[in-house]
């Protein structure tokens, strides 16, 4: 299988990318990354427009709700 071609980004369209995927959990960042890659691939035309826009239609598919610690919390200032 041949690799996928390179894409050449500006610094401030490689940052959208990075903090877009900031806000994912850890374990979704790189799957994240390679999605974004794969859609920005078929454009002949990259921008920062375009890039945002990918990235927050993918964002959406990747983001989880954080779990919540259920624990009751005893102590502390407001603890009693």
């Amino acid at each position: 299988m041949p690799s996928p071609r390179p894409l050449a980004l500006s610094d401030s369209e490689i940052a959208h990318v990075m903090s877009a995927a900031r806000v994912l959990s850890p374990a979704d960042r790189d799957a994240f990354v390679r999605s974004v890659a794969a859609v920005l691939a078929d454009k002949p035309v990259l921008g920062d427009g375009l890039v945002a826009r990918v990235c927050r239609e993918l964002q959406s598919r990747f983001w989880r709700a954080p779990e919540l610690d259920e624990r009751v919390h005893i102590g502390g200032k407001y603890g009693r």
